[in-house]
């Protein structure tokens, strides 16, 4: 693939766009509701033996004879995690390939942040993850396009694995953007979406119109990009359809399983204008 800059410009202008809407995600310093020696006062609680001397309010005491410590709020910032799946699958596409669409999705996303000075980790996962450590800063989305560029989809996607493996890398405040084609067994999917923990997550889901509805008939030989087995098949109207039904069944699933779970879930085709799904996206 090959993120050119003028894709690079438009996410400039498109961030000045939906600065408002994106404040409540990606805004800067966020309050954790962790308690300790941070910059932000809370409230009082009663002083009791073992607490540090060093948070009592003399004024209070002055006042009332009765010892006081002061709680903080400790300031955390954001670290936004793009995780984009780079099997084999997504390197199909009939007019964009789906690796191509989800890495500028996952630009777009780290670029967003990088403009509130969040910090931004990225990923890619087959049956190994790739990790570009996390940075402030455009220049890391500079970074994020050049590790893009050079990835070529293949292989199987191990998603279990690679998130397990991830996981140790999040902290304690995080948004999780994690994108694919979702092409694999559904188990898997929703145990990997329950082992994310109790982050903000937004879970995309790539696919190609083509494969989403299927609008051929006939003898075709189909091969599948990960594990390299053939399948001859006459494609009729009743396979289509059943076809159709269980891709809607596995979506439905995966749906399901994210609202139970409070994480976003958004299904886009490669053929809706980029802008067009980052607006229906960070509208919630």
């Amino acid at each position: 693939m090959a993120i050119e800059t003028d894709f690079l410009n438009q996410l400039n202008k498109f961030s000045l766009i939906v600065r408002k809407r994106v404040t409540s995600t990606l805004s800067g310093p966020k309050k954790s509701t962790r308690l300790g020696k941070g910059l932000a006062f809370a409230d009082h609680r009663i002083y009791s033996p073992g607490d540090d001397i060093r948070n009592i309010d003399w004024k209070v005491y002055a006042r009332t004879d009765d010892l006081y410590i002061k709680n903080y709020e400790e300031e955390k910032n954001l670290t936004v995690h793009v995780l984009i799946d780079s099997s084999d699958s997504m390197n199909f596409g009939d007019k964009v390939k789906k690796f191509d669409y989800a890495a500028m999705l996952g630009i777009g996303f780290a670029y967003l942040a990088a403009r509130e000075n969040e910090k931004v980790q990225y990923a890619t996962f087959s049956e190994k993850i790739e990790i570009l450590p996390a940075q402030r800063g455009v220049s890391q989305v500079m970074n994020m396009v050049y590790m893009l560029n050079n990835t070529k989809p293949k292989g199987p996607s191990n998603i279990k694995d690679s998130v397990f493996q991830y996981k140790k890398l999040i902290g304690s405040r995080a948004l999780i953007v994690l994108i694919s084609d979702f092409l694999f067994k559904t188990e898997d999917a929703i145990e990997t979406l329950n082992y994310l923990g109790d982050h903000e997550i937004k879970v995309i889901h790539v696919l190609d119109p083509l494969e989403k509805e299927l609008k051929f008939e006939g003898d075709y030989t189909l091969r599948d990009s990960e594990t390299k087995d053939n399948l001859r098949v006459y494609i009729s109207q009743r396979l289509r359809q059943g076809y159709i039904q269980k891709l809607d069944e596995h979506s439905r699933k995966l749906q399901e399983a994210c609202i139970k779970l409070g994480i976003s879930y958004h299904q886009v085709t490669t053929d809706t204008p980029l802008f067009d799904a980052f607006y229906t996206i960070l509208a919630e």
